[in-house]
């Protein structure tokens, strides 16, 4: 009787610490502050995203809207090395590192297709040049984020996560989608209104690489970011967020090198978040 009451309450320790794993605050852990100021000449609003390059060790910061909108390279303590001067070359809407072939990558507006940029060897981007053109994402304002897994770039089409592969050297195609059941779990089963509360969330998905919780979302009515898995839809994990952490309900949202990130446009800077 003893041993079979030991074996429940172990089983009770271990639901218990899987349930705290899974629903926890997030702690602000750095920042990332841009370059210029507002009001400054093509100073930029609206954060692209942050991307980890693991091989020159450095984040990569950018704007969305123009070509002549900033973008920041930074140490891992957060200290930015690149000059005020440096832009991001293209209108983009996202960024990230593609490990297969070693590259910061972004993909622009609309139709004019996906870049790699080149870097010196401080790391700095010098020049960019055109992967492919064309309309290789669900929508004009898509924006892309890696999934290594899957060597796919994941984007956000109303509640499904569309995935796509490049083909050649030419242009990407839909792997495959994925339908989210915003909130909720498979134990309760798809909702009935979840094209509806599709507009609680920010319009970015975020590519985790997490086993089980490979897709995150940023919950701006609730001030959470929420993780589903890839093989269903469902919802396995909920990450509150401080009640200071800045929520926008388009861009500003990332994940990379284990941080989530959001983009204070007042203050000008990614906050990270972990």
């Amino acid at each position: 009787m003893k041993k079979c009451l030991v074996c429940i309450i172990a089983l009770v320790l271990i639901s218990s610490t899987r349930l705290l794993a899974q629903n926890r605050t997030l702690k602000q852990v750095m920042e990332l502050k841009m370059p210029k100021e507002a009001g400054d000449d093509l100073c930029g609003t609206r954060g692209a995203g942050v991307c980890w390059n693991p091989i020159t060790k450095k984040y990569y910061a950018a704007f969305c809207g123009n070509i002549g909108f900033p973008m920041a390279v930074f140490t891992p303590t957060g200290k930015r090395i690149s000059s005020d001067s440096l832009t991001t070359m293209e209108d983009i809407r996202g960024i990230w590192f593609n490990p297969s072939i070693n590259r910061v990558m972004a993909n622009g507006y609309n139709d004019i297709g996906w870049i790699n940029y080149e870097l010196n060897s401080a790391g700095i981007p010098t020049t960019n040049y055109y992967k492919f053109t064309g309309m290789n994402q669900p929508t004009e304002q898509s924006v892309g984020s890696y999934y290594t897994l899957l060597k796919s770039v994941a984007f956000r089409d109303g509640s499904q996560v569309v995935l796509y592969q490049t083909v050649g050297n030419t242009s990407a195609e839909v792997k495959e989608s994925v339908q989210i059941h915003w909130g909720r779990k498979k134990s309760e089963g798809p909702g009935e209104n979840e094209e509806e509360l599709a507009d609680d969330y920010n319009g970015n998905v975020v590519a985790t690489n997490i086993k089980n919780a490979e897709f995150g979302f940023l919950n701006t009515s609730s001030k959470q970011i929420e993780l589903y898995n890839y093989k269903e839809g469902y919802l396995q994990q909920t990450l509150k967020l401080p009640e200071s952490a800045p929520v926008e309900s388009v861009f500003n949202f990332a994940y990379s090198n284990g941080i989530y990130w959001l983009f204070d446009i007042e203050n000008r800077k990614w906050i990270g978040y972990k």
